[in-house]
Formats: C-alpha cells, structure tokens, sequence
C-alpha cells in the first residue's frame, strides 16, 4: 500500500515509522476486536502513541521485555534472507548449509538494509529514547509488567504464567500459537 511504502522508507534510513502514520495503520486494524483478546508487539513506541491508543482501546496490561541491545543488535545483524523466496536464514538459529548461499536454489543471500549493523543501532537508539517515556507512561498507571533476560525459553515460561492471570483461559496450546 502507499502508507506501507511510505513506511518502509523510514525503516529502510534506520528511523522509526511517525506516529501519525503508526497509530493510524495500528488503530484501524483494532476496529472490531473489542470482543477479543489481543497483543500488540512493539506498539506504541511513543507517548503519543499511547494516548491515541489508550482514547480508543482498553488495556489490560503491559509487558516490556528487557532485553540488552547487544543481544537484540547481534540476532537482527544475524538475519539474512533469500530474496526471492523470502526464506530466512540466522546465521546463530538457522544457518544456511553453506554461508551466504540458500540452501534450495545455490543463490545467494541477502541482508536487509535494515538488519545491516548501522542501521540496527539507529533504530535501537531511535526506539530506546522514544520508549522509556512510554513504559513510564504504563508503570505510572500500574499496567507494567517486566520481563529481563536474552533467551525466549528462559523468559517465555514466566510470561505465560503472568498472561494466564490476566487471561485464565489461555491454555498452553493457545499460548504457543502465534495469531
């Protein structure tokens, strides 16, 4: 669409997408849940954000996963893709057999302009200057959750355990599939 061209342009300099653009993208996609349960990941990133969010949705909860940027810079930096089937590799998860080539077709792979190290820590920078007002914002009206660590089976179990406070119907199974 033009506002996701218009967006992946910003991604793409290593800057985050103007609120106005993400609370409107966001926003719109939350008409009509109301009846549902639903999480947001990595929205909203400003207080701004938050505001519109809060003017349209009630929230329950809010969870920050505390993760250090050098284990978020060294994951994404990691990533690269074969462009024209879109398959992902990391080269710490899921390596190719043969660096730098897919696996499939012997062609070579890619790495997104924003997976590049320079671009990452831009937007790092970028997300942590514009986040911590927000995870105030949410302590200050007793909705955050704090979850530290830098590995998702360590972390994982103790977030399950806090959602099936705030949603007792959650079971594992439903826990573990993605919507």
């Amino acid at each position: 669409t033009e506002v996701g061209i218009l967006a992946k342009s910003y991604i793409d300099q290593g800057r985050l997408i103007p609120d106005e653009i993400m609370t409107q993208l966001v926003l719109s996609e939350l008409k009509g849940l109301d009846r549902y349960n639903w999480l947001l990941d990595g929205f909203p990133r400003t207080v701004a954000q938050a505001e519109a969010l809060d003017k349209q949705c009630q929230i329950d909860t809010v969870i920050d996963l505390d993760v250090p940027f050098e284990t978020i810079k060294y994951r994404l930096t990691a990533r690269w893709i074969h462009p024209a089937s879109g398959r992902v590799y990391n080269l710490e998860f899921s390596p190719p057999k043969v660096l730098g080539i897919d696996d499939i077709t012997g062609e070579p792979l890619v790495q997104r302009d924003d997976d590049k190290p320079e671009t990452v820590t831009k937007r790092l920078q970028a997300y942590d200057a514009q986040t911590k007002p927000v995870l105030e914002y949410y302590r200050e009206k007793g909705l955050l959750k704090s979850f530290s660590g830098t590995e998702t089976n360590k972390i994982w179990p103790h977030i399950h355990a806090f959602l099936q406070t705030k949603l007792p119907d959650v079971s594992q199974k439903d826990a573990a599939t993605p919507r």
